[in-house]
């Protein structure tokens, strides 16, 4: 059975996010953000749109760079990361993209393949093997493999992107949005597979979202983003009291009452 997320303390962070700020333009999206993620944690980035979420994902892996302050990853400066994917720090994460972000011209296979065969010399033997234990893993269908992606449902390119995302075993995992229009029902079993996974796999997982429903289910630690800064940082039940109005607003809203309620009947539920 799954159990309710808990708070994590481990000594060094994973990530260390320090006095970020962002601009583009005259629009400040980031102001003096800094956090700490740490190893073994499923860490969640919220907060409304237009707030940041995804900018500060891509500035923690390398893809854009904050006008200023500082991005650790795994104890190295993400800057260093930006001329592209080859460094071997790469190999130490996974990034399931907004969507899935796959290839549309590729199978299934292929698409999950990709960073096997961009970053390995393993033989087509081996990265047949290893792409089918992975879409076994994310529980895809074996005859899913060959279909391309627009012959399969929102959920399974959800679930084959994430196949993608841990194909190179990594410690440490971003999902971006990842059950952004998904029904209730698939979006609670993507959860559930990721809870799975972190458990099988070890992985830290930092996850950008606006899902209640997940927040609640999986986080057990949540950053809310608002007015370009961190309102607030701890366990959903933390957040849930506090007094800052965005947050309130966030989390005591119809919505997320209704999320808050389902959680605690899931924990009931599961209680021998």
């Amino acid at each position: 059975m799954v159990s309710m997320p808990s708070a994590i303390n481990t000594a060094i962070p994973v990530i260390e996010v320090s006095h970020v700020s962002t601009k583009f333009g005259q629009a400040v999206v980031h102001e003096d953000i800094s956090l700490s993620i740490h190893r073994g944690e499923i860490f969640a980035i919220a907060g409304g749109n237009g707030c940041g979420k995804t900018t500060l994902l891509r500035e923690v892996i390398g893809l854009m760079t904050p006008s200023a302050g500082t991005i650790q990853l795994f104890g190295m400066d993400s800057r260093r990361l930006e001329a592209g994917d080859g460094h071997p720090i790469h190999r130490r994460f996974g990034v399931m993209f907004q969507q899935g972000g796959l290839f549309s011209s590729l199978t299934l296979a292929e698409n999950v393949a990709v960073p096997l065969r961009e970053h390995t010399t393993l033989s087509e033997a081996l990265i047949r093997d290893i792409v089918s234990v992975k879409i076994a893993m994310v529980e895809l269908p074996p005859g899913s493999a060959e279909k391309y992606p627009n012959e399969l449902s929102g959920g399974m390119r959800r679930r084959a992107a994430l196949a993608r995302a841990i194909v190179m075993d990594p410690e440490l995992l971003f999902l971006d949005e990842p059950t952004a229009g998904l029904d209730p029902i698939i979006a609670a079993g993507f959860d559930d597979l990721v809870l799975s996974l972190k458990g099988l796999l070890g992985l830290t997982v930092v996850m950008v979202t606006h899902d209640l429903d997940s927040l609640w289910h999986i986080a057990n630690r949540v950053a809310v983003l608002g007015r370009g800064k961190v309102l607030g940082i701890g366990t959903m039940q933390e957040l849930s009291r506090s007094d800052d109005p965005i947050i309130r607003e966030y989390f005591r809203g119809p919505r997320g009452r209704a999320a808050s309620e389902q959680a605690a009947w899931n924990h009931r539920e599961r209680q021998p």
